[in-house]
Formats: C-alpha cells, sequence, structure tokens
C-alpha cells in the first residue's frame, strides 16, 4: 500500500505539476489512511469497502477533526483510488458514492477600499526591502495571483512594454494576466534594487527568480506570508492577514466596480465560475449598501 501512496505522489509531482504544499497534504493525508487500515490488519488496498471509509471518516469527527479538514481527506482519498482504479491496483473505486460533510460557506476576508489606501501608504520605499515588500504587495492586489504564483516568477515573465506577467498556476497552467500602472513603477524600483543584488552575487542568467533573498536565492513563502500578515495588521483588524486577503481584495474591488464574473474567473485562474461566485455575495452586500444610502425609500 505505501508503494502505491508513493507511486501516486509522484505522479502528482511529475506529471501534474502539484505544488509542494499540496503533496504534502496528500502525502500526510494518505500515510495517515494506510494507518488506520494497518492497525485494522487490512494489507491490500483491494480490501477496502465503502462502509469501511465510512467508519474512518466517522472517527476522524468523533476525535475532533472539523468538517473541512475531513472533506479534505475525502478528496485525497478520492484521487488516490481514482489513480488505483485507472492503474488497475484495485478493481473497483470505494470512493464513489462517498458524501462529503457539507460544509459552511464562509465570505472572503477583504480589505476595503481605504484599506488597501492605508496598506501602501504604510510601506516605507525609501529602503531595499521596502521597495521589495511595495512590489510584492502591489503585484498582489493588482493582479490576484496566489502565493505559490508569486513565489515562481522569473525576470522574463514579466513584460513591462505590454503591461502583463505571466503565471503558472496550478496544474502548470499559463495564463497572461494586466498588470496595473502602480504595480510596474513599484516592479521597475525593485528590479533597480534587484539587478544590484544579482551583479553583487555573480548571477548572470535572466532567467532568474523576480524576487530574490539577500543572499541571492528565490524568495520563499514563509517570509511572504510573515510580511503581508504584518503589513495588513498595521491598517485593519481582520483576523485572516494571509495573502490570499489580498487576492480576494483583488475580485472584490473589481465586481464592486462593475468587472464581469466571467473575466474576474479567468483573472484567478479558476476552474469554474462557481469557485468564482463567492465574491458576488460580497459585491451584493455593497449594492445593498449603495442602496440603502442612496434610494429614497432604502
Amino acid at each position: 500500500m505505501q508503494k502505491s501512496v508513493r507511486s501516486f505522489l509522484e505522479y502528482l509531482e511529475v506529471e501534474r505539476n502539484y505544488s509542494p504544499n499540496t503533496l504534502r497534504s496528500y502525502d500526510s493525508d494518505l500515510r495517515h489512511f494506510v494507518s488506520y487500515l494497518l492497525s485494522n490488519e487490512i494489507r491490500s488496498l483491494e480490501e477496502v469497502r465503502k462502509n469501511l471509509l465510512r467508519a474512518y471518516l466517522g472517527g476522524l469527527l468523533d476525535e475532533g477533526l472539523t468538517k473541512k479538514s475531513v472533506a479534505r481527506k475525502i478528496a485525497s482519498l478520492r484521487s488516490f483510488f481514482r489513480y488505483a482504479k485507472r492503474h488497475k491496483i484495485v478493481t473497483t473505486n470505494p470512493t464513489l458514492t462517498l458524501i462529503s460533510p457539507k460544509l459552511e460557506k464562509r465570505l472572503p476576508s477583504f480589505l476595503d477600499e481605504p484599506a488597501i489606501k492605508r496598506l501602501f501608504d504604510s510601506v516605507d520605499s525609501s529602503t531595499e526591502h521596502g521597495r521589495r515588500d511595495a512590489a510584492i504587495l502591489e503585484l498582489f492586489y493588482s493582479t490576484g495571483m496566489r502565493l505559490n504564483e508569486l513565489i515562481q516568477l522569473n525576470v522574463d515573465d514579466v513584460d513591462f512594454s505590454q503591461g502583463v506577467v505571466k503565471v503558472t498556476g496550478k496544474g502548470s497552467k499559463q495564463r497572461i494576466i494586466p498588470v496595473g500602472r502602480r504595480a510596474l513603477q513599484a516592479m521597475r524600483a525593485y528590479i533597480a534594487d534587484r539587478g544590484r543584488l544579482v551583479l553583487d552575487q555573480k548571477q548572470g542568467k535572466e532567467q532568474l527568480p523576480l524576487f530574490l533573498t539577500p543572499k541571492g536565492d528565490r524568495f520563499y513563502p514563509q517570509a511572504v506570508i510573515r510580511m503581508v500578515k504584518s503589513t495588513i495588521g498595521k491598517v485593519s483588524e481582520l483576523q485572516k492577514r494571509s495573502p490570499h486577503v489580498l487576492r480576494h481584495t483583488f475580485a472584490t474591488h473589481l465586481l464592486n466596480r462593475g468587472a464581469d464574473l466571467r473575466a474576474v474567473k479567468e483573472l484567478l485562474g479558476h476552474e469554474s465560475l462557481s469557485t468564482t461566485q463567492v465574491y458576488t455575495h460580497v459585491s451584493t452586500e455593497q449594492m445593498k449598501k449603495v442602496y440603502r444610502q442612496s434610494h429614497p425609500k432604502g
């Protein structure tokens, strides 16, 4: 069973190009499941039946796991058994009729427009670190890209003349996103510093990471998360202060100003329109606010 899990993870990494974080999640979920099987003296995936899966997942809920965590484990098991069936590791897929626990739909956390202005005003662009942070924040808000997409950017992914950036998203799917004037200016200021850093590190190739550490290595996710969390904390009391908040803010502000939902879907790189529709709830609240403020009988 462990061998089948390893081959599945290799498939996700090599053929599907899944991110390290996603691979770690699958690895953790499937190792836990295999341990459960072994503890119940089940030595083959062929022995797994739907009632066993229900007992396993029910036990996780009894142990205090959230519905969201259990839903993620179900998704991992579905993907794994779909792979196992396709590669004839099992003859039947016991996850086909599994039902995920119903999750509460939570509205995305986002910054309003005055808070976004305060956020950018709070960054000290007189220092090299400040110019780098400003470029990262402006790029997040200008494009709505994901954290991993920003980390993986190279210098030649940014086309200043056309005002666009080429982003490699989930499953190695690429998309072109327009970049706003302010973000382009911030990146130009940062790249001037970055050029000196590359020169200092004696790295001459242009196929280099866009965002670098002081040692000249590719910037890493935790450093970006810490910076974004700290900066948002200066201007907002939101509990969530991750880079994803800036992605949510990008989408919400576009829709509040009349952007087409399908266009926002393409900009965000969503597979399904239903994923993007969560932002329409936020926009509806904005419309209600305008209605109450403007309508004579509101």
